[in-house]
This record gives structure tokens, sequence and C-alpha cells, in this order.
């Protein structure tokens, strides 16, 4: 319910930033304010929240999350809008608000995160497949029983 809750969360301050970008100081269609949303929303998800923040922590998140949304603004917005000038400010503009709003998003997780610690059912930020453990011993004289 929690996934569901926080991506809730995230479309909804999607879809008004790009609302406020886009459609309030330029003219974009509505489909496109949903599809921005909608990827900016699973990326900003998949990489942000799920990946980068429980490594790095809240302030390194958001700063990812900023240029993560402000790259994929720039880059889809020369595809789909003929504006330089509402991709350039429209990029800036949402990055901006969707990072403001990730802060209340990060604060939850790691609210979450930490009381799945404290009661002993979290899981470690390495993954496991990729930790490697590490033997130590002394070498041993060979014996010189085949002379």
């Amino acid at each position: 319910m929690n996934n569901t809750l926080i991506l809730i969360l995230k479309l909804a301050s999607a879809l008004i930033a790009f609302a406020i970008a886009l459609d309030l100081f330029f003219d974009a269609t509505f489909a496109e304010i949903l599809s921005f949303s909608i990827l900016v929303t699973a990326m900003s998800y998949l990489l942000g929240d799920r990946i980068i923040l429980p490594r790095v922590g809240n302030r390194n998140a958001l700063i990812a999350d900023f240029f993560l949304v402000y790259a994929s603004v720039w880059v889809f917005g020369s595809v789909l809008l003929n504006n330089y000038l509402q991709i350039a400010w429209g990029s800036i503009i949402s990055a901006g608000i969707i990072t403001l709003s990730e802060v209340f998003v990060h604060r939850f997780l790691v609210n979450k995160m930490e009381i799945r610690e404290e009661q002993g059912g979290g899981q470690s930020a390495l993954n496991s497949r990729l930790a490697y453990g590490m033997e130590m011993a002394e070498e041993r004289e060979p014996t010189k029983d085949w002379e």
C-alpha cells in the first residue's frame, strides 16, 4: 500500500509541476504533460527512491532527482516540443518543483526504512550478489615428500 501511495503522490506532484511549467507558461497539450509525468514518475521512483536514496542518502538523492527530471524533460522535450525556450524554462521550473515535492517523499521513505530497520526486517544496502567475502590464510611450505 505504501508503494502505491508514493507512486500516486509522485504522479500528482509531477502533473502539477508540468502543468505549471509547461502549460501555464507555455502551450503544451494534456497528452504531453501526462506523458512527461508518467515518464518522470517511473524513472524517479525506480532510480531515485529505490536505488540512490538507500545507498547515498537524502541530499544526494534530491540532487540526482533534480538532474534526472531536468535531463529527461530536456531530452524528450526536444523531441515533443517545438519551442527551445519552452524546453529550457520548462525543464528548470519542473525540476525545481518536483525536487521540492521529493523532499517530503524522501522523508516518508527514510522514516519507513528506519522503522523497518528497528524492527529487524530491513534489507542491507548492499546487494548480496555483489558482496564478496575475503579469505586470509598463511602460506605453508610444501613438504618434500616427492624427493
